[in-house]
């Protein structure tokens, strides 16, 4: 029977890395905020975002993400209205793409609010990445070209790592690359015997 494995950490963490590490050995991994960025492109997600938020977040039928962004992450409850609207249709997406790969002894869904929008409640085992707070913010400004302030910000609108870390079942500490794989291929191992 096909396993379900959570793969989540915070914004910097190094979640992504891992995933791309999981794939490359030939496990499938479906990351959510991809495919949710997708399904934000679909018309009937498209309609439901600009009843909820108003038409100025388009822009020409498409849907403007920085505005979104601004509005959402400073606004808490705004974020429940647009996670209410887009989670079910990555679920459903989500249960599709299983059923596709069911052939495979472990699939990963790899999600950086597994907890906050209940996902982990269908994986059979969660794995959390970490890294500290400062490396975080390196990373991410880098990688986004963001200031501090705003990446802050977004960390606030999800757990923290000892939230994250009380629901897991194995935690990988990111901190070099070799050695982030070597826990990999440890976990991968105990999972399959599990």
């Amino acid at each position: 029977m096909t396993k379900i494995i959570g793969l989540t950490g915070g914004i910097g963490s190094g979640k992504t890395m891992v995933a791309e590490y999981i794939k490359s050995l030939g496990i499938p991994v479906y990351i959510a905020d991809d495919e949710a960025r997708e399904l934000m492109n679909t018309d009937k997600v498209i309609q439901a975002i600009s009843a909820a938020f108003g038409k100025e977040i388009l822009n020409d039928g498409i849907l403007n993400r920085d505005k979104l962004a601004q509005i959402v992450f400073n606004n808490p409850e705004k974020l429940t209205i647009l996670n209410n609207i887009v989670h079910p249709e990555v679920k459903k997406h989500f249960d599709i793409w299983v059923e596709k790969h069911k052939a495979y002894p472990l699939l990963f869904k790899e999600a950086a609010i597994l907890f906050e929008s209940g996902s982990n409640k269908d994986c059979d085992a969660v794995i959390t990445v970490t890294a500290p707070l400062e490396t975080r913010l390196q990373r991410v400004m880098q990688r986004d070209k963001k200031d501090r302030e705003s990446i802050l910000k977004r960390m606030q609108n999800q757990w923290t790592d000892e939230q994250r870390i009380a629901k897991s079942d194995y935690v990988i500490e990111n901190l070099s690359i070799e050695a982030t794989k070597e826990h990999v291929k440890e976990i991968l191992k105990l999972l399959k015997n599990r």
